[in-house]
């Protein structure tokens, strides 16, 4: 079953890699969706695809890259977006 979620990545988390970091991965994993910056120091990340495999790019979010540090993390499901596809880093 495909599940979509919405996740807010809190902590050192931009200028170490993280967005590319999630993009690897979840293009590992053959999820769909973005990586981005926000303008108040987190990163947010809109995910869908198999919700076994959703689960572990959360769990790989909550580690980041080596040079990351992660305060914690909120998730909220979306509705399915039947459009996306890919996944990519944007601005």
């Amino acid at each position: 079953m495909d599940r979509r979620v919405h996740i807010e990545v809190r902590g050192r988390v931009q200028g170490v890699g993280f967005r590319m970091f999630i993009c690897h991965r979840a293009l590992e994993l053959g999820l769909c969706g973005r990586v981005r910056n926000t303008g108040h120091g987190t990163v947010s990340i809109d995910v869908q695809g198999a919700a076994g495999l959703v689960e572990e790019l959360i769990s790989a979010a909550r580690t980041g890259p080596p040079a990351s540090s992660v305060s914690g993390i909120d998730t909220n499901e979306r509705p399915l977006d039947f459009s996306m596809s890919g996944f990519r880093v944007t601005d």
